[in-house]
């Protein structure tokens, strides 16, 4: 029994292994791709057709758009596949997320710098990046804070629990909110992650249990 459990761990670790190095592959796989698509480019604009040039830069947004948007999901796919390897999905799905979303920011305030170029590119890039700063503030926050729950772990689904005054029992764990079902059965609460970790956290006992020393 304990020799196929083994034999079952080691799948699951070789399998996670696997999945790592393809999403790797696959990033350095795109990046290559896209540097040699804009050296093909540039040579067939200078070379073969310099009409092009006109258009170069709504073609060169374009690639950059399209190639950074599947660098950006490769890059995210690698890190959720390096960090399964050590914890469960919920964390490494947590960790791609907030890599997802930094970097497709990231794309969109760098594209919008390029478009307008010059002092007015950084100025517009800048605007934008504060612009979305903002607007992200507290998704991020939130973000983060279900980071630190996934990987500090306090609680965990199933858990009879009490936050920021709100008791039940913890139906999901996600990267933004905390879901906990009403002991009335019939309500369910979705919790911001940043008030649970800004708040004191009550793990009570388990429902049966309290059940049986209120009996006697």
């Amino acid at each position: 029994m304990s020799q196929n459990v083994q034999n079952k761990t080691q799948n699951s670790s070789n399998l996670l292994e696997k999945g790592y190095a393809r999403s790797l592959t696959k990033l350095i796989v795109y990046i290559i791709i896209y540097a040699a698509v804009m050296a093909a480019f540039q040579w067939f604009e200078i070379n073969i057709v310099p009409e092009l040039r006109s258009y170069s830069e709504y073609i060169n947004v374009g690639l950059t758009l399209v190639f950074g948007y599947l660098i950006i999901v490769a890059f995210a796919d690698t890190i959720y596949h390096f960090m399964r390897i050590k914890y469960t999905h919920d964390v490494a799905k947590a960790f791609r997320n907030v890599f997802l979303l930094i970097g497709v920011g990231a794309l969109i305030t760098a594209i919008a710098g390029a478009v307008g170029g010059g002092l007015a590119g950084v100025s517009v890039g800048g605007f934008l990046g504060i612009v979305i700063g903002f607007a992200t503030q507290q998704v991020m926050g939130q973000a983060v804070a279900g980071l630190f729950l996934l990987i500090s772990r306090p609680f965990k689904i199933t858990d009879h629990v009490n936050l920021v005054g709100e008791e039940g029992i913890v139906e999901d764990i996600s990267i933004l909110f905390t879901v906990i079902k009403k002991m009335d059965n019939t309500t369910t609460v979705l919790i911001p992650n940043n008030m649970v970790l800004g708040n004191k956290i009550y793990v009570l006992p388990p429902v049966q249990q309290q059940a049986q020393q209120a009996s006697k």
